[in-house]
Order: structure tokens, then C-alpha cells, then sequence
């Protein structure tokens, strides 16, 4: 995608909020009027991984995958400091962050209201979203903000490689502090799942495309046939998720809310670190907003399949997941607005160019 033009923000992103509470209605209502369907769904797992879910989270991430042109790797040495940023915050800062402020609110603010077990659970699902920092919506969220396109690229294909190594390990870890027993092989099972398949898919694909099609082709008239894709899969997998979540959320409808409000503060404090660090070394904005940009926002389709099949699509682990989904396209617009507004704090150009 370092070539191609990127483009603005679509009708079904722009709105992935209403439609993600529309399909948590739509699920809640199959689940109590027609709970034969989620019955139905249930029966089809294999490792503990529902197959439904799985096929549908593959249709989200596949074409997401198709977009990073990882030869631009080779680019990397021109001017590593944006990168620095992003990898430093999105891997020695964000999972720890989000395990702290997310443990803070359901244990100690919140304990009145959401009882133990529950607050264990939902930081169980605040741990995958933390550790799982954007690779698709942030081409969005950089275009908005007039990002270096080129740039973007690379940081969101070496964020790809870094995932493969350090997602488990953080995760094993976080979830181990939180006092759960780690099912090492249904972690490491969902990562060759859910990033390693497609993401060798994705590459395949562009590989051959570009060689017998040609990049203009790939980028101007494949991939847009994919555009929507992703989020109707997204949608379809939510509603499935809802059948199964519907008795949790009638009992607990403050928890919505309450879930919400640490990985909001989360996203804004991620954004300031990496935003002002940039700042501070004096790099173009075009390079300090999509480096705020990837650690703010989720690779939230990841972190919900692991926490399916870690926990079950029942499970309010998954619950606490699809709240990042439902705060996430809202607080990166606000992020956009402020990066936007605030250009004239950054130099022309990246110092070192």
C-alpha cells in the first residue's frame, strides 16, 4: 500500500459504533427468542475454536493482510525514529498500561459494582486488546490525518512480524499475573490461525496479483472489491458472539459502560506518549500521528478471536473485547480532530531527511 492511494474513512467504518450496537441487539434477540440458532453454532468447534467464528474472522483479517506490501521493509533505514516510537510503545508500554489502568478501575474503583470474578474476566479481555496494537484501520487513520503513506506502511508491516513473536509471550504473561492458567498451545493455535494463515494468504495473494496483474490493478480494482469485507464479517462474528453473550449483558448492563471507560483512557494516554515523544525528537507530523495512531487503536478482530478461542464465545472475556470494538472508530475520530489541529507543533520535515 505504499503506492496506492489510501483511502478515507468508509460508510461502514464511520459508523462501526451503530452497527456494532445493532448487532449486539440483533444477537441478544436471537439468543432469547430463537436460541436454537447459537445452539445450533455451538456444536461446531474443533481445539476448543468455534468454526463459524473462525471462518468469518478469517474473511476480516485476509483482505486486511492483502494491504501490507512488506518489500517496503527494505526502507526502514532511512528514518528509523518514527519506528522506535512504535515499537517501543506498542510493545514495552501498551500491554502494561492497559493491564494497570484496566486493573485499577475493575478491582479497585469499580469493585462495588462488578463483582470478582467478572472484573478477573473482563481484564482478561482488556490483556488481548492491549497486546494487540492496529494493522488495518490505522491506513484509515493516517490518511486522515494526511500521514506519510510509505511510512505508514512500514510501520504497520514490521508491527505484522513483531506480533508473530511477542503477542504470546505478553499475553501468557499478563493472563498468568492475572491469575489464569495458560493453555500455551490454544494461544500459540490462534496465533498461526488468526495472523500467521492469513497473513501468509494476504501475501501470496499480492505477490501473485502484482506480478500477473500489476500493481495498478492490485491496488485500484482488487482490492477495493474487498473494502467492505472486513467489517461484514466483523458484524456477522459480533451478532454470533451476542447470541451466545445476551444472559451476560441483560444482568449486567452497566458493565458496557464500565468496560468502556479504562480502555478509553488507555487509547488517549497510548496516543500522548508516542504523539509527544515524536515531538520531542522533533519528527515530521506526518510521521508522529500515524505513530500515535497504530498504539491507540486495537487490532481488535485479533484480540476477539483470542479470546474465542482461549475462552469460548460465551465467555465475558470475549464481552470485554467487543467493547474495544464499540469505543474504538469514536475516540480515533476525536484522535484524528487533535492531530489534525495540532500540526503546527512538528517541523516540515523529519529531521535526518
Amino acid at each position: 500500500m505504499s503506492k496506492e492511494k489510501l483511502q478515507g474513512i468508509g460508510f461502514f467504518e464511520k459508523y462501526l459504533t451503530v452497527w456494532v450496537i445493532l448487532c449486539m441487539a440483533v444477537g441478544i434477540l436471537i439468543g432469547q427468542f430463537l436460541p436454537g440458532i447459537p445452539a445450533f453454532l455451538g456444536q461446531f468447534e474443533y481445539a476448543n475454536v468455534s468454526v463459524p467464528i473462525a471462518i468469518l474472522i478469517w474473511v476480516m483479517i485476509y483482505p486486511m493482510m492483502m494491504k501490507v506490501d512488506f518489500q517496503s521493509i527494505k526502507n526502514v533505514g532511512k528514518s528509523p525514529k518514527g519506528l522506535y516510537v512504535t515499537w517501543v510503545v506498542n510493545w514495552l508500554i501498551k500491554p502494561f498500561t492497559m493491564y494497570g489502568i484496566a486493573a485499577f478501575f475493575l478491582y479497585f474503583v469499580f469493585r462495588a459494582i462488578i463483582p470478582a470474578d467478572l472484573a478477573k474476566d473482563y481484564l482478561a479481555g482488556a490483556v488481548l486488546l492491549g497486546a494487540a496494537p492496529c494493522t488495518a484501520m490505522v491506513f484509515v487513520w493516517s490518511h486522515l490525518t494526511k500521514g506519510n503513506a510509505a511510512y505508514t506502511v512500514v510501520q504497520v508491516a514490521t508491527n505484522d512480524l513483531i506480533i508473530l513473536v511477542a503477542f504470546t509471550p505478553i499475553v501468557a504473561f499478563l493472563l498468568g499475573v492475572t491469575g489464569f492458567t495458560i493453555p500455551w498451545m490454544t494461544l500459540i493455535l490462534s496465533v498461526v490461525l488468526f495472523v500467521v494463515i492469513p497473513l501468509t494468504a494476504g501475501i501470496l495473494t499480492r505477490i501473485w496479483m502484482v506480478k500477473n496483474k500489476g500493481e495498478e490493478y492490485f491496488s485500484n480494482t482488487f482490492l477495493p472489491k474487498f473494502n467492505n469485507i472486513t467489517i461484514i464479517g466483523l458484524l456477522l462474528t459480533l451478532i454470533i458472539i451476542f447470541s451466545f453473550q445476551g444472559d451476560v449483558i441483560l444482568q449486567n448492563p452497566l458493565h458496557i459502560l464500565l468496560i468502556a471507560i479504562p480502555l478509553v483512557i488507555q487509547t488517549f494516554l497510548i496516543f500522548f506518549i508516542a504523539y509527544f515523544v515524536c515531538k520531542s525528537m522533533k519528527l515530521s507530523h506526518d510521521v508522529a500521528a500515524p505513530a500515535g495512531m497504530i498504539g491507540a487503536s486495537n487490532f481488535f478482530e485479533l484480540a476477539v478471536a483470542v479470546a474465542i478461542a482461549l475462552f469460548g464465545p460465551t465467555s465475558p472475556v470475549a464481552l470485554a473485547t467487543i467493547v474495544g470494538v464499540l469505543v474504538e472508530v469514536p475516540i480515533m475520530l476525536i484522535l484524528v480532530k487533535i492531530a489534525n489541529n495540532t500540526k503546527q507543533w512538528f517541523p516540515a520535515k523529519v529531521v535526518g531527511e
